[in-house]
């Protein structure tokens, strides 16, 4: 469940990174926005030529930051506040869906957060030194998704790494609970 090693991504796989930009700048409608969240080390790992992202509002969380980084939109101190920002005017109006970029932290936050439904989860199927994780998830809460609308289900492979994409899905009890 590594993702990280010295603020960089420990594999290169174009491909997999076309397909989150992909999905963080579709909306369905021209003129909706996507909030991407962002913990403070994890925006600076991502090279500038990056943004902007086309349909993308960037909050970078920071307990120490002062200002707004360069390119980014919001500073937010906590992942509820980056929530209640996308979801209060006057972006409420705006706003289609929130994405979690990383760290481990605000992704620990998001998953815990009860509007969480969906988790979007990449298999790398190597063994990479890593010191920066992906956080331990309830699998019973969140069941992985045989077929998903525009996520291929095949193992792929690039630079002679193989891959899977998977989506989980939280599990709702009729009562409109989750599963405990």
């Amino acid at each position: 469940m590594g993702i990280g090693k010295d603020g960089h991504l420990p594999w290169h796989l174009p491909s997999e990174f076309q397909f989150f930009v992909k999905n963080v700048t579709t909306v369905s409608r021209p003129g909706r926005m996507n909030v991407v969240v962002w913990g403070k080390k994890c925006w600076y790992s991502n090279p500038e030529w990056l943004f902007p992202m086309a349909n993308v509002l960037h909050v970078v969380l920071s307990t120490t930051l002062r200002t707004v980084p360069d390119n980014a939109h919001f500073l937010c101190q906590d992942f509820d506040s980056a929530v209640h920002l996308a979801t209060s005017p006057p972006l409420s109006d705006l706003v289609e869906t929130i994405w979690v970029a990383g760290g481990t932290r605000v992704y620990k936050e998001g998953l815990m957060h009860p509007w969480c439904d969906l988790v979007y989860l990449t298999d790398v199927m190597g063994d990479f030194d890593c010191d920066v994780f992906f956080p331990e998830f309830d699998r019973d809460v969140f069941k992985v998704q045989e077929r998903f609308p525009g996520v291929s289900s095949e193992i792929q492979e690039e630079n002679s790494i193989k891959y899977k994409f998977q989506v989980y899905k939280k599990e709702i009890c009729d009562a409109g609970e989750t599963l405990d």
